[in-house]
């Protein structure tokens, strides 16, 4: 089943996404998910599995979080710090 361009565009993807950055970012995650169970990002993730959310998009929005807090971090030139992590709310 092929996804439509509006479809894409919903997940905060176009076409033209970087699929190397996607891949890094998705691999981060994945060590979150599996490796950082005592981490507020995981936290999140399994709160998002708890509201129902699919296993993948879970992901996929860890992977997201995780690109805007490097984003973040970079514009800033500040360390991560897990305190600082605001929980999403359920």
């Amino acid at each position: 089943m092929r996804m439509s361009v509006d479809a894409l565009k919903t997940r905060g993807l176009s076409l033209s996404h970087n699929h190397a950055l996607k891949n890094i970012f998705k691999g981060a995650a994945t060590t979150v998910i599996n490796q950082l169970k005592t981490e507020p990002l995981h936290q999140d993730y399994q709160r998002l599995l708890a509201t129902g959310t699919k296993p993948n998009l879970a992901k996929l929005t860890l992977a997201c979080k995780l690109a805007a807090i490097a984003l973040c971090m970079w514009k800033s030139k500040e360390k991560y710090d897990s305190t600082k992590h605001r929980k999403q709310s359920s």
